[in-house]
């Protein structure tokens, strides 16, 4: 599996974080129930574990699934933010966890590995989006091109305008 785009996502994601970590106080407050950016980071660490812990249960032959619901536990979320060490240490760690996915879903993986399906369970805004099996493969490629853009535009959005554009 070519694991590109995945890297490319988490490299603009951790653009977007260092951008907003240097805007430090000029960063725009996030709307009434939408997460800062250390939060944000919280959760997309968390998420980035749950994946590799699927992933590392397929190569190993172990039954798993994939739920995000801890990923978005505030409680969960604030203890992550001060056991990483912060913003920074949010940042190291997801720069990590994307090295691991992208050695994992890349060579690592074999395609009946990549096609196993996982039971999953994903929520966003307290919605259901997903309650049934999806493939490895599936939940990787949705880390790429859904999880992780969504949450860069959300970083982006905390960065202060300049000359009515954003900057980043």
């Amino acid at each position: 599996m070519d694991t590109t785009t995945l890297r490319d996502a988490y490299r603009t994601l951790l653009e977007a974080a260092a951008a907003v970590a240097e805007a430090e106080g000029a960063v725009a407050v996030p709307p009434a129930g939408e997460w800062n950016a250390d939060q944000i980071l919280a959760h997309v660490s968390l998420v980035g574990a749950a994946t590799i812990a699927a992933v590392s249960s397929v190569t190993a032959g172990v039954h798993t699934t994939y739920d995000n619901r801890v990923a978005l536990d505030l409680w969960t979320i604030e203890r992550t933010i001060e056991r990483a060490g912060g913003n920074t240490g949010l940042r190291h760690r997801i720069g990590l966890q994307a090295d691991a996915l992208c050695a994992l879903g890349g060579p690592v993986l074999s395609e009946a590995e990549l096609d196993t399906p996982v039971p999953a369970l994903l929520l966003s805004n307290d919605k259901l989006l997903v309650d049934q099996p999806l493939s490895l493969r599936g939940i990787v490629v949705g880390l790429a091109d859904g999880e992780l853009p969504g949450h860069t535009r959300q970083l982006v959005a905390l960065l202060p305008e300049v000359g009515g554009v954003r900057r980043g």
